[in-house]
């Protein structure tokens, strides 16, 4: 293990030691070097970690899934599967858009705190996706939403007959011998996985005791596609392995590598199908190839082609903005140290 690496564990370690972050597991691995560290009280290699976004490529894995058993096409209408998605320019959104954030969907509904508020299902944040306005026509643009990743695993739903949880179990965690990943809480309790610590908006925020924010048995356990996944370090090692080494037990070889380069040809922003893949986006010396994903309760998972190199990182304090404070400077010296030993 070379200094850049032993930096970044010292980093986390004097992070951790200041009280700014609690709870930290780091996984790096490159071909058959592999290497977990675990900060704070209770923290350890299987420590069961709330991914937020990460959650997205996750739930896109399982839509191309459907698309190699030729259940689905990523040019299908959505309102094939779901006809109350229709008006407007909604006719023409396709799959496509929904994993590619080119939808024009809104990130969050406007309603969004108050359905939580009232702890409703599912299905009552669907019917709201299906009357919100489009913020633009589909197709024109990349703006970031975590609504349209909710329709794409309703459409799942439509197809399969299964909840999307249990698809995503059978078709994509087991195979990938991801045990300790779930939508949802699957029988666990959140006393059983890391608690989130949140800064600013307290409401948001939200004690481990509140009944509708992050760490609530409600959120923890509605199954949210779009960030209500739970895993550990190891586990988001297996799946970023399998885009680094597809071995078919999900996916055909062809359509992993297809959703881990650009989809969103001449647009404002590159975008994979699930994965982002923005050069620039994780460690800063990472090469262009690099794909994978943040998520705003402090985690990040990412693998470079280049130089076979993944890291995974999770945290529970909430990030403010992507690349900053200490999530952006792990990875920027786990990249280096990834260059090193090419």
């Amino acid at each position: 293990m070379n200094s850049q690496l032993e930096n970044a564990i010292s980093l986390i370690e004097a992070t951790y030691q200041t009280g700014a972050v609690s709870t930290a597991c780091l996984l790096v691995q490159k071909r058959d070097f592999s290497l977990v560290s675990s900060f704070g009280k209770g923290s350890h290699r299987r420590a069961v970690f709330l991914l937020a976004s990460i959650s997205k490529p996750l739930t896109a894995t399982g839509l191309m899934v459907l698309v190699d058993h030729g259940q689905l096409s990523l040019s299908d209408p959505v309102r094939k599967f779901i006809p109350e998605f229709s008006g407007d320019e909604r006719d023409s959104v396709t799959v496509q858009h929904l994993l590619t954030h080119t939808s024009g969907l809104p990130d969050m509904l406007r309603e969004n705190v108050e359905l939580r508020k009232r702890h409703a299902p599912l299905d009552d944040f669907v019917a709201a996706i299906c009357k919100t306005p489009l913020l633009f026509r589909p197709g024109t643009e990349v703006r970031y939403q975590s609504t349209g990743l909710l329709i794409a695993a309703r459409i799942a739903e439509c197809i399969t007959g299964m909840t999307f949880r249990d698809f995503l179990k059978q078709e994509v965690f087991v195979p990938l011998g991801m045990v300790q990943t779930s939508l949802g809480l699957d029988g666990r309790s959140t006393a059983n996985t890391v608690i989130c610590e949140f800064t600013g908006n307290d409401e948001w925020n939200s004690s481990e005791d509140s009944h509708w924010g992050w760490n609530s048995a409600y959120w923890r356990d509605l199954g949210a596609p779009w960030g209500g996944i739970h895993s550990t370090v190891e586990d988001l090692g297996r799946i970023l392995d399998d885009f680094l080494y597809p071995s078919g037990r999900v996916l055909k070889p062809e359509t992993a590598a297809r959703m881990i380069v650009n989809q969103a040809y001449g647009l404002n922003d590159p975008w994979g199908l699930g994965w982002a893949v923005k050069p620039g986006t994780f460690g800063m010396t990472c090469s262009p190839r690099t794909f994978g994903h943040y998520g705003v309760t402090g985690t990040i998972a990412w693998s470079d082609p280049k130089t076979s190199l993944s890291c995974v990182f999770l945290t529970n304090k909430q990030v403010a903005q992507s690349r900053d404070g200490l999530l952006g400077q792990v990875s920027d010296l786990v990249a280096e140290w990834g260059n090193e030993t090419i």
